[in-house]
């Protein structure tokens, strides 16, 4: 086994190959189409769904920026490279980032999307997590010098917290987390009283957010017993007409989210699950990107009517990130999804699991809403960003760390600026190719349009 020493100069000299300074080119063949490539992706989703897919994209630049993950993929594959391998986020925006309940009930802060998750190069979170900074302070119009210390305080960080990753114990590494009150405790030292504020409120209500309080707003009570409110399009109960020719597969998706998915969880949570009965089932619009694809939310009830479990389960599709790095070594693409998870953040959801529809569909289930919080970047103002920049660059390095070679990638970021400068410069670059995308969406919406 190599030492620390000689994997961080392993990555010191990839710097020959692979300039630090490199990172900053960007560049994309005129003849290319990014509306084509994203309009493509609403193939096979359910069509319904797909204006309000395109509602929420044209929302706004940084809306526009958190559908385009296969988009950047794209960008991204010939630019250079380290192949320094870490389980990947996929899709690191500022968005995917936030508060939820561990097993043990406590809120930990940490990456929190992972639908895109696969054994990949490093720089590329790095990459969309900067540029997010930039393009969401453009949504919140900071002047350009505060977009680009937001990104750059990403950087800086995930450099800093590498270094430090780099000399620590594995075990060390593995158990590290961010606590939900780390963070507010330190926007409260750095002064940000007001941010701290909003956070703690944040906190506070996430605290509150398990299954009974999402009975409180999803749940309806007919004749004593509990169902999922209709609220179509964006909650749409199976009994629903909207169901009856799909309510086949819909009833297929249910009876496997308490056969065939008790079997890919452990043999203890095998045993809460199975004191549960399905009592109803929903389609769930979901995210920006994700609309369209399909995603039920699951009532269960356990001892008695108010002893209500809530589900989601979600299709689960092939990593953006597979085209540049090949297939996952697994096979399904909802376990794909569960075990980057499990690999990549500090604490998760002990109800992780997967199935396979007789359609072929595969899908991954986590419980639903469990004490989730996440930062509105548009309510931060300029130095909150860059204070809130700063944590979501130490978890995505404790995230990489966890699975990569933390050594190899500090030996290669080292502790100067020039890394942190060249992804600042990218990120600027791609913000600007971001507007000039949007611009074009809008326009094929307009034309889509007044086309009928």
């Amino acid at each position: 086994m190599p030492t620390i020493d000689e994997r961080m100069n392993a990555g010191k000299s990839l710097r020959k190959a692979v300039p630090r300074s490199s990172h900053v080119e960007f560049s994309r063949p005129d003849s290319f189409n990014a509306v084509d490539l994203l309009l493509s992706q609403e193939e096979g989703r359910l069509s319904g769904l797909i204006p309000i897919r395109r509602q929420r994209m044209a929302e706004s630049a940084f809306a526009f920026y958190r559908a385009g993950a296969k988009l950047m993929a794209h960008d991204l594959a010939p630019t250079p490279r380290t192949d320094i391998l870490v389980q990947a986020c996929g899709d690191a925006h500022v968005s995917n980032f936030g508060w939820y309940g561990s097993p043990e009930r406590s809120l930990v802060f940490d990456v929190n999307d992972f639908d895109e998750t696969l054994l990949a190069t490093w720089e590329w979170d790095m990459k969309r997590l900067a540029a997010s900074f930039v393009i969401a302070g453009r949504d919140n119009e900071f002047q350009e010098k505060h977009q680009t210390k937001a990104a750059l305080a990403a950087v800086r960080s995930y450099q800093r917290s590498m270094q430090k990753f780099a000399q620590e114990p594995v075990l060390d590494v593995w158990y590290s987390h961010i606590s939900g009150q780390h963070v507010l405790d330190y926007l409260q030292d750095e002064g940000r009283t007001k941010a701290a504020k909003r956070a703690s409120k944040l906190v506070r209500k996430a605290e509150r957010k398990d299954s009974s309080h999402v009975l409180g707003k999803l749940g309806e009570r007919v004749n004593g017993r509990y169902r999922i409110a209709d609220d179509s399009p964006f909650v749409v109960p199976i009994r629903s007409p909207e169901f009856a020719a799909d309510v086949g597969e819909v009833t297929n998706i249910v009876e496997q989210a308490l056969s065939t998915y008790d079997s890919t969880v452990s043999h203890s949570i095998r045993t809460v699950v199975n004191r549960f009965h399905i009592i109803d089932v929903a389609l769930k619009v979901v995210g920006v990107g994700s609309v369209g694809t399909r995603c039920f939310i699951v009532m269960l009830e356990g001892n008695d009517p108010e002893d209500i479990l809530f589900l989601q389960v979600k299709q689960a599709e092939a990593s953006v990130l597979e085209d540049e790095f090949g297939a996952s070594s697994y096979t399904h693409a909802g376990q794909r999804v569960v075990e980057g998870q499990r690999m990549m953040q500090a604490s998760s959801d002990i109800m992780l699991g997967w199935i396979t529809a007789d359609t072929g569909h595969e899908y991954y289930v986590r419980q639903y809403k469990d004490m989730k919080a996440s930062v509105d970047v548009g309510d931060l103002d300029e130095d909150d960003m860059i204070k809130y920049a700063r944590v979501c660059g130490s978890v995505l390095a404790r995230a990489h760390a966890r699975s990569g070679d933390s050594a190899a990638i500090a030996g290669y970021i080292g502790t100067g600026d020039v890394f942190g400068d060249a992804i600042s410069e990218f990120a600027v670059a791609y913000a600007d190719q971001n507007d000039v995308d949007y611009s074009a969406y809008l326009g094929r919406m307009r034309q889509m349009g007044s086309d009928g």
